[in-house]
């Protein structure tokens, strides 16, 4: 049954039991996520897709590399700037993240060159690892046991409600350029300059009286904890597949989903520009399902979840889950199996993502609830990182449209005069005297793609084994509260 005292209490009591700064810390995240989800859903369009009007032009091995370093920047300087949050104040620590993303954006906006263009994606990074703690912080500091479960539901809905919002603001932007689409997202997360004013201070109770120096021992000391150590490894391995959603999802999408079928039937603001195959659903709607559904059911979710479940059981169950979603999502061209494998991913999502940061947020010692929320990014960064990297490499060779195209011309037609990236598919249609249609039919039938989602599928069954068999240990020993 339930694991705390949270089981006896409805649904509606627990939401009335939510305070004031936990609403503020929550508005200020969800602004933050519709900037930051607004440039994350269409940047890896922006930076490698080979047919994309006025895009970089990277290679997906580029794209690999900048999200390498992006997942580092973003998810491992939290585990430092956790402790300064406590240490120095929240207040204080948020502003100096909004500048930084501020900063972030408008150099993506104006740099095309590769190494320019990556400061700005590290300086966005730098800026997103400094504004989550002390936002997290607040919002653990505003909980408890008896609706810690309806909380972070709570969290994660208003999270999924700013990436849902983000994706269609960056369409927008996009119509007019995609400049306007980076300067867009920094003024949006700049509105958070305002609400910062409205924002009470939250005591972190940490001790106020030791040097930065201090800080730094203690994140490295508190870390050195074998089971933190356990969940942490395993639980990169899920988050190595759950950000292909992300980053290799949308050139997959725009390579092979057919979504005639659907977008026949949607308005305008919906649809890809510049398709040669119209009408088609814009990637960036597609993957929004994802969000969309989380806004919904999360809190719900949490809720019933934290009645009938144990944490690291409901963390194992969703890990399996988001692995079905992970290899069905890409397994036919159609846009309907498409979203059928990003709901059950979702499904999944919704059971171990919102209780990997409650866990975490649990055993926390009382002064060390930022700390602790810092280390809940080192899984992210490790499997990001790697994910995103490897991700990037394999696409590249055995996923992307306009390599595979090149592939063809090269060992079936025997053509020795190749064409450049951009142009690689309509050199291809020309040569076959195929359509558009007819000549992605082709490829995809001979080289499959869908098979770059298997190592990220079996990937996160891996990981499920894996929690099944930590949940197993630390219930045996029941180290705290928080393993029953």
């Amino acid at each position: 049954m339930g694991n705390n005292t949270a089981s006896s209490n409805s649904f509606a009591a627990q939401t009335r039991a939510l305070t004031r700064p936990f609403w503020a810390a929550n508005i200020m995240e969800m602004i933050e996520r519709l900037a930051y989800y607004g440039v994350r859903t269409v940047i890896p369009i922006y930076i490698a897709q080979a047919d994309e009007i006025n895009g970089l032009h990277f290679t997906h091995g580029d794209k690999g590399l900048i999200f390498l370093w992006w997942a580092l920047v973003q998810s491992v300087l939290p585990v430092f700037t956790g402790g300064f949050a406590d240490r120095y104040g929240y207040k204080k620590q948020i502003f100096i993240a909004i500048v930084l993303k501020v900063l972030g954006y408008s150099a993506m906006a104006t740099q095309r060159e590769f190494w320019p263009f990556f400061m700005g994606c590290i300086l966005l990074a730098a800026g997103t690892a400094v504004f989550k703690p002390p936002i997290q912080g607040t919002f653990v500091k505003t909980i408890d046991g008896t609706n810690s479960g309806v909380g972070w539901g709570y969290f994660y809905m208003v999270v999924n409600i700013g990436g849902f919002l983000g994706p269609p603001a960056a369409h927008f932007l996009y119509g007019y350029s995609w400049p306007a689409v980076f300067y867009g997202c920094a003024v949006i997360v700049s509105l958070n300059l305002f609400l910062l004013f409205t924002y009470r201070e939250v005591e972190s109770d940490a001790d106020k009286s030791t040097g930065p120096w201090h800080v730094i021992a203690l994140t490295a000391r508190e870390i050195a904890n074998p089971r933190l150590i356990a969940f942490i490894l395993i639980s990169s391995v899920f988050w190595a597949s759950y950000m292909q959603i992300f980053d290799m999802l949308p050139n997959f999408i725009v390579d092979w989903i057919d979504s005639a079928s659907i977008a026949a039937h949607l308005p305008g603001f919906m649809l890809a520009r510049n398709h040669p195959l119209a009408p088609q659903i814009a990637q960036e709607w597609v993957i929004n399902f994802n969000p969309l559904l989380i806004i919904f059911l999360v809190a719900p979710l949490s809720w019933y979840v934290n009645r009938r479940m144990k944490r690291l059981t409901s963390i194992t169950i969703g890990i399996l889950i988001g692995a079905f979603g992970i290899l069905t999502v890409g397994v036919s061209m159609s846009v309907l199996t498409c979203l059928a494998g990003i709901a059950c991913f979702s499904v999944g999502e919704m059971l171990c993502s919102p209780k990997m940061n409650e866990y975490l947020g649990v055993i926390a010692p009382r002064d060390k609830k930022a700390l602790y929320m810092g280390y809940a990014n080192i899984p992210f960064a490790i499997g990001w990182g790697y994910g995103s990297f490897a991700g990037g490499t394999m696409y590249g060779e055995s996923g992307e449209k306009a390599a595979l195209a090149i592939r063809y011309l090269s060992d079936v037609l025997h053509i020795s005069a190749l064409p450049e990236r951009n142009s690689a598919f309509t050199f291809l249609m020309q040569k076959t005297g195929l359509s558009f249609h007819d000549a992605t039919v082709l490829l995809w039938n001979t080289y499959h793609p869908w098979k770059v989602w298997i190592p990220f599928g079996a990937a996160a069954v891996f990981a499920a084994l894996l929690m099944l068999g930590f949940g197993y240990y630390v219930r045996k020993y029941r180290w705290t509260d928080a393993d029953a």
